[in-house]
């Protein structure tokens, strides 16, 4: 195998977008990123990079385990890297009493409050 292959035909071999011209424009969009610094679709890819990809998935956090540039079965391009990303915390729950009406002002701030500013 080569020694490293171009980032848009790498994050289309592993199936982080549906086209390579999807991954392509990601990059040139930021969304693909080495270090926290933003990377061109020209670019070489190689094994042990972590890779920080926005995808309409979310936020995914790769590690480079191998390289294709032909895209294949999906369990063979999830082969290509582990995901490192975080699990997702689990949105806390806000009850109210059952016929309480519709939230007032104050009840809402309290409820952002308790949710950190997500509503």
């Amino acid at each position: 195998m080569a020694d490293g292959v171009r980032l848009d035909k790498w994050l289309w071999a592993a199936r982080m977008f549906k086209t390579r011209s999807q991954a392509s424009d990601a990059c040139g969009a930021g969304h693909v990123k080495l270090n926290g610094d933003g990377l061109k679709a020209s670019r070489d890819v190689k094994v042990g990079e972590v890779l920080e990809v926005h995808t309409a998935g979310g936020k995914k956090i790769l590690l480079v385990k191998a390289i294709s540039d032909q895209r294949g079965a999906a369990p063979v391009a999830r082969l290509l890297y582990d995901d490192l990303t975080p699990p997702e915390l689990p949105m806390p729950r806000v009850f109210r009493d059952a016929g309480a009406g519709r939230p007032t002002k104050r009840d809402r701030r309290q409820m952002e409050k308790i949710l950190g500013g997500r509503s």
